[in-house]
């Protein structure tokens, strides 16, 4: 799947704007997908989602989290790439593109090498990663 992480705005709000932009360009507008916060369900912010050209798009605002000690249930804020890129799984999957600049940002200065070399790693220490959300334990297999 494809997600768009933005810095700016809410998904919802980019996606009421790419409608926009199709009306004006007298193209038929697509419908909106909104999938709302549910920290029970470990869904911790909002997420909008369109069908663009056949690929299902998710837009997502970029954050952080912090885990309190026993809870897989974090605190989640509106954060910086970086701080988005760390919080991440796999180092493979904090590579951000950069469409202002047309390349591949790698925050944790270790997810292109390793993808490359065919490897997965978190970008954090292992223990703290997978302790916070034991879920990325099976992520991780899925990927290996």
């Amino acid at each position: 799947d494809i997600d768009i992480a933005l810095d700016n705005m809410t998904g919802q709000n980019f996606c009421e704007r790419v409608n926009e932009y199709s009306k004006f360009m007298g193209e038929e507008q697509k419908g909106i997908g909104v999938i709302q916060c549910n920290p029970d369900q470990s869904k911790h912010l909002e997420t909008a989602r369109m069908l663009i050209y056949g690929i299902w798009i998710d837009f997502v605002n970029l954050r952080s989290e912090k885990y309190a000690e026993n809870s897989r249930i974090p605190t989640v804020e509106i954060g910086t790439a970086k701080e988005d890129a760390l919080r991440r799984d796999l180092t493979i999957n904090s590579l951000f593109f950069n469409i202002n600049t047309k390349s591949v940002e790698d925050l944790t200065g270790r997810g292109l090498e390793d993808l490359k070399k065919g490897l997965i790693d978190t970008p954090l220490p292992a223990k703290s990663t997978f302790l916070d959300d034991p879920l990325r334990v099976l992520r991780a297999i899925r990927f290996g």
